[in-house]
């Protein structure tokens, strides 16, 4: 095989797996903004429920005791 054919044949193989990863990323990424999402409207219900039962500051906006 010659050595032009070898290159040929490894950028073909690393153009393939660019491709496979470039979707693997953009899956993730609507993933991720999709959960991201359900976790803020998560936290907006749990809000929501403190200030309901009386409480004065969601549990959200408050920080830890160690900080």
């Amino acid at each position: 095989m010659a050595e032009t054919d070898k290159l040929e044949e490894a950028l073909a193989h690393l153009a393939r797996v660019v491709d496979e990863l470039s979707e693997v990323v953009a899956r993730q990424d609507a993933e991720i903004t999709r959960l991201s999402r359900r976790v803020g409207m998560l936290m907006e219900r749990e809000a929501e429920r403190e200030l309901e039962q009386g409480g004065t500051v969601p549990l959200a906006d408050q920080k830890p005791p160690h900080w």
